[in-house]
Parts: C-alpha cells; sequence; structure tokens
C-alpha cells in the first residue's frame, strides 16, 4: 500500500491510498466467500459455487463493491497510523479508481489555535446603576397585584380585568382557543399577540368583536401572517388601586415598616438583577476579545456542521418538538436554514476552541471531587427529583457532562481574572467556584477518532 499526505486549510489533510494489486486480490477472495453463503446459483448448493461462476451471476461489480467496503475501512486506518493521523471526525472518502484501487480521503483534525499574549488583554469591568424609574415600575407592579376590582356594566377599557371567550386564527388554522380566558389590558402589555389588546378595547359584554392580529416575524410557519380573533366578552372589571403609602407597604410580602422600606428592597433586588446581568455581558466580552486576540485559529468545516444541527436541535426542543417535526413545520429548505445559522454556529465554534485552548494553557482541571460536589449540589436542589437526578448524573456520560461543565466556569473565571488585572503573580490563579452562568458559546470539538488527546470546552448553558 502506498500513502501520501498532503496538509488542506481548515485543519484538514488528504490521504491518497493506493492498494496494491495482491492486497485488492485478497479483498475481492474475502468477498466471495461472504457472498457465496449467501448467493442463490442455480445448480450450486450454498457457498459451493466457484468464484468464476458467482462473478457471472452476480456481476464482476458487485464483487468488487463488495470487497472495497472491507478494504477502504481496513487501507485508511492503517494510513492513519502509518502518517500518525488523528482524526476528529469521519473522512469525506472519493474513489478516484477501482482496479488498482486509488483512494482519497479528506480528514478532519483536531484545530489549531494560537491564543498569542491573552495575559495582556483587558476588558473594563462593568458598572451598574439603578434607574429609580426601574423602582417607580416595580412599586406600581406590586400595586396592581394587590389592587381590587369592581364589576362594571360597560364597554371595555384600558386598565379593566376582562374575562373572555376568545378564538384565534392565523391563515385559516386554529391557535388559540379560551371560553374562560382572564387578562388585564395594562398599558405597554402585550398579550397573545400585538394589536389583540388595543383591539379588545371598547368590546362590549355578550357582543362578538373581531380583532386584527400579526405574528412577529421570524423563522416559524405562521411567522408574520396575519389573521383574526373573536373575542365575546363575559365580564368587565375596573382596576383601583391601593394608595401608596406606609400602610399599604405594611401589608406587602411579610410586611415593611415604610415606602422608604419597600423601595430599598426592591432597588437592592434590582440591583442585583442588574448586576448578574452584567457579569454574564463580561463574560461574554471577555471571551469575544480573547477569540478576537487569538493569532491563529483553524478548524475543520465539520465542526460548523455540527453545531448547526445542535442549533436545530436547540431550537426544536425549545417549542417541544423533535427536529424533525421543527424543520417540517417552519417549511423553509433546510439549505435555507443552515445558512441563516451558519455564522452564529462560526462563532460559537470559534469561542468554544479559544475557551480550550486557554483551559490547555492554564493548565486548568477538574477534579473528581469537583464533579462529586456538583452533582450533589444539583441533587439537593432537585426535590423529589433528586434521586432520579443523582441516578442520571452519576453514569459516565453524565458525569463528562458536569466535567464539560465545571471545566467551562473555571476556564471563565480564569478569563475574567486575566482581563481584569487580577491575575496573580507567579501563576495560574485557582479560580474560586462560581454559579452557573449562561453562556454564549458552546461547539463540541472533541476529537471522535482514536487517540483521542483533548476534550473541547463546551461552555454550560443554563435557561
Amino acid at each position: 500500500m502506498k500513502v501520501s499526505a498532503e496538509p488542506l486549510p481548515d485543519s484538514q489533510v488528504v490521504l491518497q491510498i493506493e492498494i496494491e494489486p495482491e492486497q485488492m486480490e485478497r479483498s475481492l477472495e474475502r468477498a466471495y466467500r461472504r457472498l457465496v453463503q449467501r448467493a442463490e446459483i442455480p445448480g450450486f448448493r450454498k457457498g459451493k459455487a466457484p468464484r468464476e461462476m458467482l462473478e457471472r451471476h452476480l456481476g464482476r461489480e458487485r464483487l468488487v463493491h463488495e470487497a472495497l467496503d472491507m478494504l477502504i475501512p481496513e487501507a485508511y486506518t492503517s494510513a492513519l497510523d502509518e502518517q500518525q493521523i488523528d482524526p476528529i471526525d469521519q473522512p469525506k472518502l472519493d474513489i478516484v479508481q477501482e482496479e488498482p484501487l486509488v483512494f482519497r480521503a479528506t480528514v478532519p483534525v483536531r484545530p489549531t489555535v494560537e491564543l498569542g499574549d491573552y495575559k495582556s488583554l483587558r476588558v473594563g469591568s462593568p458598572s451598574v446603576l439603578v434607574d429609580q424609574e426601574d423602582v417607580d415600575a416595580a412599586l406600581e407592579d406590586i400595586r396592581h397585584r394587590y389592587a381590587l376590582h369592581e364589576p362594571k356594566e360597560r364597554p371595555v377599557k384600558a386598565g379593566d380585568l376582562v374575562r373572555a371567550e376568545v378564538r384565534g386564527e392565523i391563515q385559516g388554522r386554529e391557535v388559540f382557543s379560551d371560553d374562560d380566558f382572564e387578562f388585564t389590558l395594562r398599558e405597554g402589555t402585550t398579550i397573545l399577540l400585538p394589536g389583540f389588546a388595543e383591539g379588545v378595547v371598547g368590546a362590549k359584554k355578550g357582543e362578538p368583536k373581531q380583532v386584527p392580529v400579526t405574528t412577529p416575524d421570524g423563522n416559524q410557519q405562521l411567522s408574520g401572517k396575519t389573521g383574526t380573533f373573536t373575542v365575546l366578552v363575559k365580564e368587565v372589571k375596573e382596576e383601583k388601586l391601593p394608595e401608596l403609602n406606609d400602610d399599604f407597604a405594611r401589608e406587602v410580602g411579610e410586611g415593611f415598616a415604610s415606602v422608604q422600606a419597600l423601595r430599598d428592597h426592591l432597588e437592592a433586588g434590582i440591583r442585583e438583577r442588574l448586576q448578574a446581568e452584567a457579569e454574564d455581558r463580561y463574560r461574554d466580552e471577555a471571551l469575544a476579545a480573547l477569540t478576537a486576540a487569538a493569532g491563529k485559529l483553524e478548524y475543520p468545516p465539520v465542526l460548523v456542521e455540527r453545531e448547526i444541527d445542535r442549533l436545530i436541535r436547540d431550537e426544536a426542543r425549545s417549542g417541544g418538538m423533535d427536529p424533525e417535526e421543527y424543520l417540517k413545520r417552519i417549511e423553509r429548505p433546510m439549505e435555507e436554514i443552515r445558512a441563516v445559522l451558519r455564522e452564529p454556529a462560526q462563532e460559537r465554534v470559534r469561542r468554544s476552541l479559544t475557551l480550550t485552548a486557554l483551559s490547555e494553557a492554564e493548565g486548568i482541571i477538574v477534579e473528581p471531587a469537583d464533579v462529586d460536589a456538583e452533582i450533589e449540589r444539583i441533587v439537593a436542589s432537585s426535590g423529589p427529583q433528586g434521586p432520579q437526578m443523582k441516578q442520571l448524573f452519576e453514569s459516565p456520560g453524565g458525569r463528562e457532562a458536569i466535567e464539560r461543565s465545571i471545566l467551562s466556569r473555571k476556564t471563565l473565571d480564569r478569563l475574567i481574572e486575566i482581563v481584569s488585572a487580577k491575575s496573580s503573580a507567579g501563576g495560574p490563579a485557582k479560580p474560586k467556584r462560581a454559579p452557573a452562568r449562561k453562556s454564549a458559546a458552546r461547539a463540541d470539538a472533541r476529537p471522535s477518532g482514536r487517540k483521542r488527546k483533548a476534550k473541547a470546552v463546551q461552555q454550560e448553558e443554563q435557561k
């Protein structure tokens, strides 16, 4: 067997493999022995027909293809060993000629990532400022929750609590049906679809009203379509808000001494939420900066195709569907869907590979004890589902998923230390455990071939 290897762009290698005639003949003989056991040849018992009779009955082409099905995988594996190539996915095979056999294998190999001087990278830390208008809005929301509602015999007005029979159709398809739907026509709030809340205003009790609506743009089957909702009002109630004073504050929740104490509580909650959101954005910005600063970042196209597949699966699951059902419902050509997802998939792959390189450069590891502690934390917070969760995550696949999640979290913690100039002198700092946060990137870059040497870091995505 003769083998030549030529590197290609995007972390690929093309192998040209030429099979010696003697090797091909041995494979043809093996193919004959396999086929003769299954073939029904007149005048011969199964397994007893000579090779020339088998070829005459089935055709030379069938014998050759059977031989190639056995020979090509074996030759490809031997070529990988000879050239010391570690593939991360299946190759693309092209047969140049059948006799003597010559074929090419385009092999995706491990990506190449050069981080450059990442320790000098700096990203400004976020600051959080609570807008007092947000506190006012939170107070108003509480007033609405504690409001009284008085029945009225008049047409619907903005701010009313309405109980009605509602039927909705989009493009002739029923999309909503409720005989006793209750909703509040609060200003600035979208109910069901844009235009519905505004259209209900003026409806009279016991008189059906047609409300035109339009679905938001998107990639769903009914995105951007118009339709009609029929509303039959059964009851109208006017909202009476409580006065905002210290007496009201004492009735809220477990009670607050004054309106100011209630405001302080709400402001602290808003600040905590904004801080968490700012930290998420900061991690995202830091990872984007690390990726942009990489000196070299090459990867095989198959990683992007995998990520596109994952995005489609995630989108389907978010709608409670399997991917096949999802693709049928959106009624768009697969080529168009994949083209739309290609750019975000590429960015996710780039970020994941960069984060993997950082974990390797910094020597970040996950100990079995870290995985055990994380599983116990998940189980403790799962309530009655704890035993099932423990069984799930104690499996090899479950532990591996937890390990990847922790590794991603630790690596992001280390990245934040670097870009915020909080690195400790004398080597990598040991990242502190941090609560799991939603991440902007994930790509499975784990080698699927032999000699697996590294696992790609996958960022945790918890919604």
